[in-house]
């Protein structure tokens, strides 16, 4: 065994002290607030805790409800539609349906067009990596070190362009809004551009450096499920192709829940419809290519108008009022226990 050496201290030295320093800090000097709790105190933070909750929470309600909202689910409506969707062999066969509405009541101000999805799960792990965020960004990469397979090339090793699953999966149903004046049709006008975030338009999304989008996209394929390749997704407009196309940077961004709904037209006010969209029949023309039977989902369109508080939400206004109610009733409980302990104290003083 070896011997333990310690250090003993030779006679007359010094002790190395383990007390801290005699500072303020060290010996816990600091001037400092503690706050004392009491009834008054108390009472006070929870009445208007409840106070400011439940006035937040009604404004937050009363603003929901001033929303107008029209939601028609059209997958139903547009069954032959449907059907002929669901056999992939007929994924080059257009389908078309309409469907007729009426509003009562003038929509006045902003109105904005979106499509919903329900049971359409988009958070699931594998989907959501199933993307090239440096090939969205319009650099040469290898795609095959990504997380696009399966969709990342074809077997003859063409890449496809843009890749992953959820490109893919992009949603491409076409839906056109006419207004039925004196038994004719006009097109109500709509705005394809200008919804996407400005930091997803400027930012995240670039397309390839060219001098046109065509050779820029040259020895690339579209996704297997895409009808027409990424630098054709608008024929209007040349500005809204490629990987800064409006419609591909909004399903880009997926969503936490299997209903959701993205913005897809905005309404431009011009001629008739200079204050919004008046009360008439109207009828929506959509090209159904997006299929949802297999999953058991649901398509919607709607018509919607915003406040200072968003959409046609109540979730956050109704969760202020339960937070409101539970302090303020809390602050009435507290009240009566303090009361009733306070004349057993009084009372056993005067005994």
């Amino acid at each position: 065994m070896k011997n333990k050496t310690s250090v003993i201290p030779r006679e007359g030295e010094a002790q190395p002290s383990r007390c801290p320093d005699n500072s303020a800090f060290k010996q816990q000097r600091l001037p400092a607030w503690k706050p004392q709790l009491t009834i008054a105190s108390v009472l006070s933070s929870f009445f208007l805790t409840g106070a400011f909750c439940l006035t937040v929470g009604v404004c937050l309600v009363l603003s929901a409800n001033s929303v107008r909202e029209i939601q028609i689910n059209y997958s139903d409506k547009c069954s032959d539609c449907s059907k002929l969707r669901e056999n992939s062999s007929n994924w080059n066969k257009e389908c078309h349906c309409s469907i007729n509405f009426t509003l009562k009541e003038d929509i006045l101000g902003d109105v904005f067009m979106y499509y919903g999805l329900q049971n359409f799960y988009q958070n699931h792990r594998r989907y959501v990596k199933s993307r090239s965020d440096a090939q969205l960004l319009g650099r040469n990469v290898n795609i095959q070190r990504s997380y696009c397979a399966p969709f990342s090339t074809y077997r003859n090793g063409t890449p496809m362009a843009p890749c992953g699953a959820i490109a893919n999966s992009m949603f491409n149903d076409t839906i056109d809004l006419f207004y039925n004046y004196n038994s004719s049709m006009i097109q109500v006008p709509l705005l394809k551009t200008g919804n996407s975030w400005w930091t997803d338009k400027n930012v995240k999304f670039r397309n390839p450096e060219s001098y046109n989008l065509s050779s820029a996209f040259a020895g690339t394929a579209r996704p297997p499920y895409w009808q027409k390749p990424v630098y054709l997704l608008d024929e209007e407009d040349e500005r809204n192709n490629g990987y800064v196309n409006d419609d591909f940077i909004i399903w880009m961004r997926v969503s936490a829940f299997a209903t959701f709904r993205n913005l897809y037209r905005r309404v431009r006010h011009v001629r008739r419809f200079a204050e919004g969209l008046p009360a008439g029949n109207y009828t929506f023309q959509i090209s159904y290519n997006f299929p949802v039977t297999r999953f058991k989902g649901r398509k919607h369109v709607i018509l919607s108008t915003v406040v200072w508080s968003g959409g046609s939400n109540p979730f956050l206004g109704i969760a202020y009022l339960v937070s409101g109610t539970a302090a303020t009733l809390a602050g009435f409980v507290i009240t009566g226990i303090h009361l009733k302990l306070r004349k057993k104290k009084t009372y056993f003083q005067k005994q």
